[in-house]
């Protein structure tokens, strides 16, 4: 063995790496040791890497046995747990059932000794480690002191007032078991109990001395006081204190809101204002309790405005509400408060503005619906000229007090939902407040309308906000209200209804509005339109067939407006459409009626398709052209159309043949379809209707043959148009065979071939699937 170092200095650094390996053996000895014995302690398997039979390494199972369900500490516990609940039920017993077999000397002596013993063997067993078994011997000693009291209720003071007594027994029992766990700091049982019997003296001594629910509620926010207090030391107080001051909080608005007279209000005032003192407090010294000054603030609002209640009217009393609390939102701008107080204020404030709302929402919310009535009988002038809801104007004051602490809300928050809130209680108040307070009916309606214009100029300049889409909705709900309001005469009809038409055709000529926006406000002029020319013809006395003409011409307006329209084009021309099937709804009560509305609304159509980028609309006008004369033969009383549409079936198969050739870009269903269509689909619709055999049969063989020729020349037009009439035709021929067999066959064979035929499909779905695809390819490839 070579090596470059000379032989002394290459044997110092081998015993120098020997004895770092030494150390670093003798440290990993020692840290083995130590692991397994702490293994050991937990009970959990020992794995232990020794060497196997073979010389190799491997892993072996030490001597610690199989592993434990449970660990050594959770056995513990549940044994000492029951231990103490068993002597709690033995300690139980003995009081309860074997006391009266013993003399007073004995029965003081055995509870004076079985408690002592029982408070005094925590602290040795504190001394030697054992303290999960000092907490149940410490439980069982508190139970014990209580059974004490009890002992000493029924041998001693058998004639005392329990209630009070009991009030005695618990501010005993508290003092002691509070000094009893500051004695034995380690012990987490006694201190909790005392925080706990501590609630208990002054509550049962109002009680006992019968003073009655007021007297209860101060005991209770007394209590809730010093918990509060003791919780800055003692964590497991806060919890008491919430509930009882709470508790205090409800005992006093009860009172506040049953009293009958201010005089007899001011008690409950008086317990709400402490109680709200006391929650500013708490949240004053502790921000995490925000709760606290929330809970306060409400309960000072109840406090001052339940003073004034007895002495006001329903309406008026939430009113009076409103004014005490929402000055609370105020505080959101005083940065002298901290900020839990500041929180809670505000938040108290908006939870009264809230109820508030709601309240006077509930009243104005008649009132609204009111106008549905109308329709029971249109133009009946049955309004009265003065509603007698006037005493309910509070509820319109109510919503606007609301309103103008929202907007102003928005305004320092610089948030959205403030605004929101704003524009619509704000619009509720104004909407309603004319017909609240009783005004004329020409009054209503004109604040109405001012209050609809208003919204929906507010919905026009902030299209893009929350506040925005707030004020459409109330312009859309107030239009629709005040439209219906207005069919109780004609004049207010065509007054009201051509003002709100007007204004829509104005806001959607706004041009700086969303564009959503403006689309709403066209599709409610021709709304209004629509409904003017129909509140027209029925002046008239018209029959209602002829009322298609007047609104159909709206139809016709839009059309010929077109591109002047602008961005409000397209939803213009749908609520045009629909006023068109209005229009065809109306005149089909006649067939020569009906005949003219479908000629005239293909005129429209065709007008329309002039320009380009409305070409499609030629279809619509050709199939209601057809339509139109269709129903104009089925009233001559025709039942042989072939004879009108072969004439215009063969030249128009003829032109659709030439333009293929000029054209061999141009579809099937352009070149042929219009001709085929003519005569099949109208001879199928008298096949359907002759019960004699001769029409389905030349008809079924024509449309054989249409589909023969489009499968041998590869169009689509005729091999589609034709094979739907051919299984047109064989269905209507196999329909009656269907029904009669049908008739004959048990209940139960339909749904099971049903079954079979889902089972089936189920299972080739995806050859159907594959196969369909196919079809659908060799179609998409035909001219």
């Amino acid at each position: 063995m070579n090596s470059p170092l000379p032989p002394a200095e290459e044997l110092a650094l081998v015993d120098r790496e020997l004895a770092q390996l030494d150390a670093r053996r003798l440290y990993l000895l020692a840290r083995r040791d130590w692991l397994l014995r702490l293994i050991q302690q937990s009970g959990a398997a020992v794995v232990q890497w020794g060497p196997a039979a073979s010389g190799s390494p491997a892993w072996t199972a030490g001597p610690s046995g199989p592993a434990k369900e449970a660990s050594a500490p959770s056995a513990q516990n549940v044994l000492l747990t029951l231990g103490a609940v068993l002597l709690a039920v033995a300690a139980l017993a003995f009081t309860l059932v074997s006391w009266g077999s013993m003399g007073i000397a004995g029965r003081s002596a055995v509870l004076a000794v079985v408690t002592a013993a029982a408070l005094a063997a925590p602290a040795v067993l504190l001394r030697r480690g054992l303290r999960s078994t000092a907490e149940s011997v410490a439980a069982v000693g508190l139970l014990l002191t209580v059974l004490d009291a009890y002992a000493l209720y029924a041998v001693g003071m058998p004639d005392a007032d329990g209630t009070g007594y009991a009030a005695g027994a618990a501010a005993v029992l508290a003092a002691a078991w509070a000094g009893y766990g500051s004695a034995l700091r380690t012990l987490r049982i006694p201190l909790p109990a005392a925080v706990v019997a501590a609630q208990l003296p002054l509550p049962l001594a109002a009680v006992a001395w019968q003073a009655g629910p007021l007297g209860v509620g101060w005991a209770l926010l007394v209590t809730a006081a010093l918990d509060a207090a003791l919780a800055l030391r003692v964590r497991a107080a806060a919890l008491p204190a919430a509930l009882l001051g709470s508790a205090a909080l409800l005992v006093g608005a009860a009172q506040s809101w049953s009293a009958g007279s201010a005089a007899q209000a001011l008690g409950p005032a008086a317990l709400l204002l402490a109680g709200a003192a006391l929650g500013a407090a708490a949240a004053w010294r502790e921000p995490r309790v925000w709760g606290a000054a929330l809970v306060g603030g409400v309960a000072a609002v109840v406090a001052v405005a339940g003073v004034a209640r007895p002495e006001l009217a329903p309406g008026w009393a939430v009113v009076a509400h409103l004014v005490v609390g929402l000055p609370l939102l105020a505080a959101v701008r005083v940065s002298a408060l901290p900020e839990a107080v500041r929180r809670g204020s505000v938040w108290a404030g908006a939870v009264v503005g809230a109820l508030g709302a709601l309240a006077s929402g509930a009243a104005v919310a008649p009132v609204l619906v009111a106008r549905l009535r109308v329709l029971e009988e249109v133009w009946a002038a049955t309004t009265p000229a003065a509603d007698p809801y006037g005493p309910g104007a509070s509820a319109a004051v109510g919503l606007l007090l609301t309103a103008g602490a929202a907007w102003w809300l928005s305004r320092v928050s610089a948030r959205p939902e403030p605004g929101v809130l704003a524009v619509v209680l704000g619009w509720s108040g104004l909407f309603t407040a004319p017909v609240l307070l009783g005004f004329p009916v020409a009054v209503v309606f004109a604040v109405q309308l001012a209050v609809t214009g208003a919204a929906g100029f507010l919905a026009l300049r902030r299209s893009g906000r929350g506040a925005g889409i707030a004020a459409a909705a109330c312009a859309l709900a107030g239009a629709v209200n005040v439209s219906l309001g207005a069919l109780d005469g004609r004049v207010a009809t065509f007054a009201v209804w051509g003002l709100l038409g007007a204004g829509c055709a104005a806001g959607a000529a706004y041009g700086p509005a969303a564009r959503w926006v403006r689309s709403a406000a066209a599709v409610c002029a021709v709304g209004y339109a629509t409904g003017l020319l129909v509140a027209s013809a029925a002046v008239t006395d018209l029959a209602v067939v002829w009322w298609a003409l007047p609104v159909l011409a709206v139809a016709a307006v839009v059309a010929a407006l077109g591109p002047r329209l602008g961005a409000v084009r397209l939803p213009a021309e749908i609520a045009a459409a629909v006023a068109g099937v209005l229009a065809l709804a109306l005149s089909a009560g006649r067939p020569g009626t009906l005949a003219l509305t479908l000629a005239l609304s293909g005129v429209v159509c065709a007008g329309a398709a002039v320009r380009p980028e409305r070409r499609v609309l030629g279809w619509a006008a050709g199939a209601l052209f057809v339509a139109a004369t269709w129903v104009r033969l089925a009233e001559a009383g025709v039942t042989a159309p072939e004879a009108y549409t072969l004439p215009v079936t063969v030249p128009a198969l003829a032109v659709g043949f030439l333009r293929r050739r000029r054209d061999a870009r141009a579809s099937s269903w352009t070149a042929y379809g219009p001709g085929l269509a003519a005569t099949l689909l109208p001879s199928l619709v008298a096949a359907w209707a002759d019960a004699d055999w001769v029409r389905p049969l030349v008809l079924g063989v024509a449309a054989l043959a249409v589909t023969l020729a489009g499968a041998r020349w590869r169009l689509q037009t005729p091999l589609l148009l034709g094979g739907a009439v051919l299984a047109a035709v064989a269905v209507h021929e196999l329909a009656p065979y269907v029904v009669q067999v049908a008739g004959a066959l048990p209940r139960w064979v339909l749904p099971a071939l049903a079954g079979v035929l889902l089972l089936a499909v189920g299972a080739t779905y995806e050859k159907r699937l594959r196969d369909a695809r196919r079809l659908r390819a060799v179609i998409g490839r035909l001219g």
